[in-house]
């Protein structure tokens, strides 16, 4: 509370009582009192009406800084009036009411726009599971009938699977939690069924995969971390040189390697890269940048979303692009890194995991 504004407003009740003062001082002088019973009761008066006033400021400016701590502690602010006791002022009383009707209204809305959403999340969940049998079916129906113009479509497929499952994180993201199935698990096996998943949009853009056999193994969901591989294989892909300007065909790379208690898998290409202007905001909800803008698809949401899972997931999660990889420098991600395209490294923090368990 602010103590100066607080006697600032206390100022018409004092020249209330100054006024009162003086009146009464009047009528003693007029009744024959003497000068010093009238300045006695003038004193008295004063020095009861600024302890008065004092001991009021103190009281409310506790109360008030009560209300403010508790205020601070609430998960739903908007419920400080179930909280406050019930005050003996009657301006106060208004108040309180005020805010109860304010805090009813509230609800009712949080509680509506709660179950507008949880509709949306369910219909869109449900729109899922009914396009993936569609997809699934026409899948097989182009592996069963192998042409030019199945293989095409088949990464096309893929590419639709992709983007339904990013909406299914989505629509998920506030409680992914919930479906993590964390376990040990080989990275290798992880990094082999994410690029079965892509095999037709790799082959219809010729891109080679090297992966690095180790029998490294790390405590993940499985599901999630082949999601966050999807969506790297595909930014990989998206973002390829053309054949014209290079003389090395496109190309990922997978490297594996236990380092200052961590297991580091590292994704490599030999694409375009990222703009060091860019490499701030790449994980920023909706943002493209440079590259996006000149190719087409893109939305702005793989690296957001593999973002927020890594955090649930407390995976780290690094970027390096040919603006900061440079020959020499000490800031290569692994030994014999490509010094074009995008690295990307995936960081498991097996000794901090393992401690969270044994607690």
């Amino acid at each position: 509370m602010n103590t100066r504004l607080y006697w600032k407003n206390r100022i018409p009740f004092f020249l209330l009582n100054v006024l009162c003062m003086l009146a009464l001082s009047f009528f003693l002088f007029a009744t024959g009192s003497s000068p010093d019973t009238v300045l006695f009761i003038v004193l008295v008066w004063l020095l009861l009406l600024l302890l008065c006033t004092a001991v009021s400021c103190h009281l409310r400016r506790k109360e008030l800084d009560r209300l403010l701590h508790i205020t601070e502690q609430l998960k739903r602010r908007c419920l400080i009036a179930d909280v406050m006791k019930q005050p003996t002022r009657a301006e106060d009383q208004v108040y309180r009411q005020i805010l109860r009707l304010s805090e009813k209204s509230m609800l009712e809305e949080i509680a509506g726009i709660e179950r507008e959403r949880t509709a949306y999340r369910e219909y869109i969940e449900q729109w899922i599971h009914e396009i993936k049998t569609p997809i699934t079916a026409m899948r097989l129906l182009c592996e069963n009938n192998r042409t030019p113009f199945t293989k095409e479509l088949l990464a096309q497929l893929e590419k639709t699977d992709r983007y339904t499952e990013q909406a299914l994180y989505y629509a998920r993201s506030e409680h992914t939690e919930k479906d993590f199935m964390v376990r040990e698990i080989t990275l290798c096996d992880v990094i082999h069924q994410a690029v079965t998943d892509n095999k037709y949009l790799l082959i219809q853009n010729h891109m080679a995969v090297d992966v690095e056999e180790t029998d490294l193994t790390v405590f993940a969901d499985e599901k999630w971390l082949r999601f966050i591989l999807n969506q790297l294989i595909a930014n990989a892909v998206k973002y390829r040189r053309d054949d014209s300007v290079q003389s090395a065909s496109p190309a990922i790379r997978f490297h594996m390697e236990r380092r200052d208690g961590t297991v580091r898998l590292s994704l490599s290409d030999n694409g375009i890269g990222i703009p060091a202007g860019d490499l701030p905001r790449i994980f920023d909800k909706g943002f493209t940048g440079q590259n996006g803008r000149s190719r087409q698809g893109s939305t702005g949401l793989g690296l957001y979303l593999c973002r927020r899972l890594c955090d649930k997931l407390e995976i780290g999660l690094e970027v390096h692009s040919p603006a900061d990889c440079v020959p020499g420098s000490g800031r290569l991600p692994f030994p014999d890194a490509p010094c074009t395209g995008t690295t990307i490294i995936l960081s498991f923090y097996v000794n901090h995991f393992i401690s969270q368990v044994q607690e």
